[in-house]
């Protein structure tokens, strides 16, 4: 299992992406896991909240594990994204969802990010986006936190790739984060928030999430559209990006 889940006694389930050795980058095992998990959620009514995190310090998720190949079909109107049901909307899970980010999040690990209700940071977090740097587009990544930042910030970090990092700091001043925390305590402060939500009458507190993705979700369905056509001509072949990430060199900004 690369997924741990605690579940309290005060209705907060804490999920833990647990593949520290790789930085909690996601193989096609842990994305059917999460998958399962948000379904298996939907139905237990003890959870009434649920704070997702990754373990050990160094990062809260890169993304897909580079490892990884992904069979696709023949066809140039079709791509299997193996990320793109990992997000607890993707699964019809209205119940909260608090992300607790220590480290690295990058790349892939903005599909979880875009599906939570609010993000809490401590101060070692680091946001950015590698695709363009090895030859990739960045559809569904950049989609999601343009529903999160201001638009002219989402085309800084998705265009400048990894040669700069936003900083906790400077993701709180764009509203990518609600609250920046010391280093260890992110998952705390987001429980605690979880626990006063799950406090409250349930059927309340998921029409206010339904009602807030509401506002947004014709917008994100069209854009989430258009990205398999926009990766498929715009992604450079496997080995060309393997290429690119195997020369990749030490040293970014942050900022």
């Amino acid at each position: 299992m690369t997924i741990a889940v605690e579940t309290r006694d005060d209705g907060v389930a804490v999920v833990t992406l647990d593949r520290p050795e790789r930085h909690n980058a996601i193989d096609l095992a842990t994305a059917a896991e999460l998958t399962s998990l948000w379904r298996r959620l939907r139905r237990e009514e003890s959870v009434r909240a649920a704070v997702l995190t990754g373990a050990g310090e160094r990062a809260f998720c890169t993304g897909i594990d580079r490892t990884v190949t992904v069979p696709q079909p023949p066809s140039p109107y079709a791509i299997d994204d193996p990320l793109r049901d990992i997000g607890p909307k993707a699964n019809d899970l209205w119940k909260p969802v608090v992300a607790a980010v220590g480290g690295m999040a990058c790349g892939g690990a903005f599909y979880l990010l875009g599906e939570a209700e609010f993000i809490v940071a401590d101060e070692t977090a680091t946001f950015f986006d590698p695709h363009t740097s090895y030859g990739m587009v960045s559809a569904y990544e950049a989609v999601y936190m343009a529903q999160r930042m201001p638009a002219g910030e989402v085309a800084r970090m998705a265009l400048m790739g990894t040669a700069e990092r936003v900083s906790a700091r400077r993701a709180y001043e764009t509203g990518l984060v609600s609250e920046v925390v010391p280093q260890g305590e992110a998952v705390a402060a987001a429980v605690r928030a979880a626990a006063v939500i799950a406090s409250y009458p349930t059927e309340a507190v998921q029409g206010t999430v339904r009602a807030l993705w509401a506002a947004k979700e014709a917008a994100l369905s069209q854009a989430l559209a258009r990205a398999p056509e926009l990766i498929a001509l715009g992604n450079a072949p496997p080995d060309a990006q393997a290429a690119l990430f195997a020369a990749r060199t030490p040293g970014f900004r942050t900022r």
